[in-house]
């Protein structure tokens, strides 16, 4: 038997046991190891970790099944001994580590997708500049080429067409801004340290910090529109407590409700428990005091108490005097753990052997068999002798499957059964624990068959399934387990902030469903008044025939969210995805507030939200934090993986790493809105001001006779994205914000500007260009009219075609970068810095740049131009007035908007600015802002709806229905507040069809 860590592969920091078989366990000297022969068959290469199906021809020997426990995967890592033996079986690309390396999914954010769309068009309107150009060169050689002698008499031609053609894509490609994907691969990268670097988003508990694992979809956390979240680890801690238990009917758990006598007696009769209490949540001292003095149930506590301690595969690993359990589910471990704490101790495993303490007893079971839990068994069994010889199975698993496999003897399954309902309106996790006494010739006949399925090759995992459903049955009942995974700190205001944003959350678990139901409770995603439409159906007609009763109901509110929640489980799920009702269960489930899957297996989560995905064509989200959320992570246009106590496979394959769920609300609220504002405004400016340069080179054209010639100086075309105008990207993309932190989390509403791509989409953009378009018009002809008349320069020189062009360039320049900072919402240092920076960085390079010649060799056309410019009247006069004329029109636009129609958003800035200057009475901006508000779109739809089938469930959780058990049914609840009127409705679920009664009840208005 050797030890070994998978964290490699799974991320698991628990040790797993890896055994050699019996008939080769001997096997380890020279010798025999030389004179060993056989072969060994088995499945071909593949992706699955947990599966390995072979057997082993040893010569002179029966065949002899191999698994995943005889299997050291490549990866590995061996602890806790010092050497083994062992046959390679794969090797290079066929080992299963190899096989797992594949490409993570390419991600582009819609922001991406849209900016290509309209790189494309501004293309093909290159190409139209393009051709419109060559065709005005044409017209304009006919007109002109006879009066003009120099131009000679030469015949258009179709080479001189394409030849000119060429030339004119040549002048105009910087239309299209290729330093755009510099800059943003700059900005998101940057965007993505800010997001590791945050403090508030670091989890003290593990020392973790958020982490952007992918800088590509930083803009995406801004749209998300549809969450998709695990249950178990992600909003709950997924740090499991052995908090109660039911045995021989009697629920344990409940110290609080002990007397002082109960407690006095309890301290001598075990004190090591009452030293332990305060860090066992099991704190019952009932339970013990009923086993030491001789209560009818003291057998049934014994068993319960031996089963939790034999029946696992949990390994001890001693630290000193304390023994550490590693153990690969979290659940084992707090019941082991548990046990312990009550007095039975499991000390010590050998490869076919348990020894535990029992109340300072050693006992030691031989193991003979292990079957192990799948999702589809739901449960896990050990066949063991116990120390008296007798052999006997223990089994533990959901109630669904254990109560179906008991006996007619079994005691005490109404009172269990009725306690499991509680432990679950409490949230808990529940496990049934059963046993039965075996004899020798049902065994022996069973080993049988259990040995000729396990040396089958072809679904060998189906094959033992179904052997181990011989044996395990005539249980009897125990009792109960029921282990606590509290919510994570600040699940619930995470939750209500994100609805408030306009997010709609759906929980995809493979929990039982009445857990579900109440840990939603419990985080606020559904309130206790809210209907809940449970699918749960045993046949597609069935699942059909709710669906469509369900959809119909809703009538014209079908397709728009109402205060409802949808509750399907895995069964139903899988006839609700057929391709006859996908359609209407999507309809049904969008329709709702809140929807609630439960009992999903991991193809089920990825297939939901690749359904959503492609209906809605909104932004999805998936968070979880174990490897089951894989599949729905990368499907999900973002995923978000928490480091929780599951591995980091959910961790390794997301797009986000985060410590605890409720850093989803500054990741999505805080960076997700600022990122989005910072990459579409450095997108929208990075086409603006190539757009204002180079469309100057078309005018410039009809008064050049559409000659191909340039206006300005190759360097300085070469240099205007690279320098002169690369600071104010940067600022907008690094540094720009909507409004300050505090805001954006206080009024989550405001997450809905970015959500809804109001400032970034194709009608924005083409306005950007006719903005820009009308500018390079302004800064054109203007300058160009008013240099129409020819100036003489000092020492008798004339000007020439850079003097205008000079002119021109520095104020595009100004211009640019002027409208950046009028594109900017929090001017602070670096802002100051870009812009009136980049300014001054052109004026002094331009004086540089002009005096090169010829101690540089470098463009002499531009010798002496600063000399002559800079002095130049006329150029002072136009770098004042010319880009106060193109910006002026934008800064009314701005003011008109923003006084007249100022959105939600502009009042919280109007409402940060005044605090910023000290203003005190803020009364009035506060009231603005209270009324903007409430203008906002409502997600909820008030209105009376009648449903007709009994999947529609009106009661309340059992533990919130206290807290109305003294209401009188006809209670006033406000129209506001209670915005459906459901009716009840009876249906009967037969084998063969639905036989539905319905009743109806209506509601008024204002009361129930």
């Amino acid at each position: 038997m050797c030890y070994i860590a998978t964290a490699n592969l799974d991320g698991e920091t628990n040790l797993k046991i890896r055994q050699s078989l019996a008939e080769t366990a001997e096997i380890y000297a020279e010798k025999p190891l030389l004179s060993l022969s056989g072969r060994i068959e088995c499945e071909g290469p593949n992706h699955h970790f947990d599966n390995f199906i072979g057997t082993l021809y040893l010569n002179g020997h029966s065949p002899v099944p191999l698994g995943p426990h005889q299997v050291l995967l490549r990866g590995t890592e061996l602890r806790n001994t010092q050497w083994i033996v062992g046959i390679v079986v794969y090797t290079g690309s066929e080992s299963k580590f190899m096989q797992n390396l594949v490409k993570s999914p390419l991600k582009r954010s819609s922001v991406e997708k849209v900016t290509n769309m309209q790189i494309f068009a501004l293309f093909i309107l290159l190409l139209v500049m393009s051709f419109l150009s060559c065709v005005g060169a044409l017209f304009w050689n006919q007109r002109n080429r006879a009066d003009i002698w120099y131009l000679g008499n030469k015949d258009v031609s179709p080479h001189n067409f394409g030849f000119e053609l060429l030339v004119f894509i040549i002048l105009y490609h910087n239309l299209i801004p290729i330093s755009l994907l510099v800059t943003l691969e700059i900005v998101k990268y940057i965007q993505a340290l800010f997001i590791n670097w945050d403090e508030d988003m670091h989890y003290e508990g593990n020392n973790t910090s958020a982490m952007a694992r992918s800088s590509n979809l930083n803009e995406e956390l801004g749209q998300v529109r549809y969450l998709f979240s695990d249950k178990t680890g992600t909003l709950t801690c997924n740090v499991m407590t052995f908090k109660k238990c039911t045995i021989a009917g009697i629920i344990y758990g409940n110290y609080s409700e002990a007397s002082d006598a109960d407690r006095e007696n309890i301290s001598h009769l075990s004190p090591s428990f009452m030293d332990q209490c305060d860090q066992c949540e099991f704190d019952d001292p009932t339970l013990l005091k009923n086993f030491k003095n001789g209560h009818p149930t003291e057998k049934y506590i014994k068993e319960f108490l031996t089963l939790l301690c034999v029946c696992h595969t949990v390994f001890p690993e001693k630290s000193g005097n304390d023994i550490i359990y590693q153990a690969s589910s979290p659940d084992e471990a707090a019941l082991v753990k548990g046990a312990k704490k009550l007095g039975f101790v499991f000390t010590r495993r050998t490869p076919c052997s348990v020894t535990i303490e029992a109340m300072g007893e050693e006992q030691t079971f031989e193991i003979l068999h292990v079957l192990e839990f799948s999702s589809n068994r739901k449960r896990m069994s050990i066949i063991a002798r116990t120390p008296t010889g007798q052999l006997r199975l223990y089994c533990k698993g959901a109630d669904s499957v254990i109560c179906e496999r008991l006996s007619e003897d079994s005691l005490f399954v109404q009172e269990t059964l009725t306690h499991l309902g509680h432990f679950a309106a409490e949230g808990l996790r529940t496990l049934c624990i059963a046993y039965t006494d075996l004899n020798e010739k049902e065994y022996q006949e069973w080993l049988k068959e259990y040995k000729k399925a396990s040396t089958v090759l072809q679904d060998r995992i189906k094959t033992l399934e179904e052997c181990y459903e011989g044996i395990e049955k005539e249980f009897l009942l125990l009792g109960a387990t029921a282990i606590e995974d509290r919510l994570q700190a600040r699940v619930p205001e995470t939750i209500t902030s994100l609805l408030k944003a306009n997010i709609r959350i759906w929980v995809l678990t493979g929990d039982k469903q009445e857990t579900a139901i109440n840990i939603a409770h419990s985080c606020k995603l559904i309130s206790g008044q809210m209907p809940r439409i449970q699918l749960n159906a045993n046949s597609f007609e069935a699942t059909q025939q709710a669906i469509n009763q369900n959809c119909e109901d809703l009538g014209t509110l079908l397709g728009k969210e109402n205060d409802l929640a949808l509750i399907v489980d895995g069964n139903t799920l899988k006839y609700a995805l057929a391709f006859e009702t996908k359609r209407n269960f999507l309809n049904l489930a969008l329709s709702c507030r809140a929807v609630l899957c439960c009992r999903l297996s991991p193809i089920q989560k990825a297939e939901i939200v690749d359904s959503v995905k492609e209906r809605v064509k909104a932004i999805t989200l998936a968070v979880g934090d174990g490897a089951n959320d894989v599949g729905m992570i990368q499907t999900a246009h973002v995923g978000v993986g928490i480091s929780g106590n599951e591995g980091m496979q959910a961790t390794n394959n997301s797009d986000y790493a985060i410590a605890q769920f409720s850093d989803l609300e500054k990741l999505l609220l805080v960076h997700g809105t600022w990122d989005y504002f910072r990459v579409t405004k450095c997108i929208l400016y990075c086409f603006y001001k190539n757009v204002v340069l180079y469309v100057i080179e078309l005018w410039f054209t009809f008064v050049n006779g559409f000659s191909g010639q340039i206006l300005f100086d190759h360097w300085c075309i070469s240099l205007y994205n690279v320098i002169f105008t690369s600071l104010p990207p940067f600022a907008l993309g690094i540094f720009e914000k909507c409004c300050s932190k505090e805001s954006l989390l206080k009024y989550p509403q405001l997450y809905t500007v970015s959500q809804g791509a109001e400032i970034f989409n194709t009608k924005v953009f083409w306005i950007q260009c006719m903005s820009s378009l009308l500018h390079s018009f302004i800064l054109f002809w203007f300058p160009t009219k008013l240099l129409w008349r020819d100036m003489v320069l000092p020492g008798g020189y004339t000007t020439d075609y850079l003097f205008l062009g000079n002119i021109i360039y520095t104020y595009v320049v100004v211009t640019v970068c002027l409208q950046a900072g009028l594109e900017t919402l929090s001017w602070n240092k670096y802002t100051h810095l870009a812009v009136w920076g980049s300014i001054i960085i052109w004026l002094v390079c331009f004086a540089i740049y002009s005096h090169f010649w010829p101690t540089i060799p470098v463009s002499p056309d531009m010798h002496g131009q600063a000399n002559v410019i800079l002095v130049c009247p006329l150029f002072w006069l136009g770098f004042f007035l010319i880009p106060t004329i193109c910006l002026i029109q934008n800064l009314m636009w701005k003011l008109v908007v923003n006084t007249y129609k100022g959105s939600f958003l502009e009042q919280i800035r109007m409402l940060e600015s005044s605090k910023v200057k000290g203003i005190h009475s803020v009364s009035k901006i506060f009231e603005r802002v209270k009324s903007a508000n409430q203008l906002l779109p409502q997600t909820k739809l008030s209105c009376e709806v009648v449903f007709q089938n009994d999947s529609v469930d009106q009661s309340i959780p059992h533990f919130v229905a206290s807290s109305w058990q003294n209401l009188d049914c006809n209670f006033s609840v406000p129209h506001s507040k209670m915005p459906y009127c459901p009716v009840g409705k009876a249906e009967t679920l037969t084998s063969d069809r639905l036989e539905t009664a319905t009743w109806r009840d209506t509601f008024s208005a204002t009361g129930l």
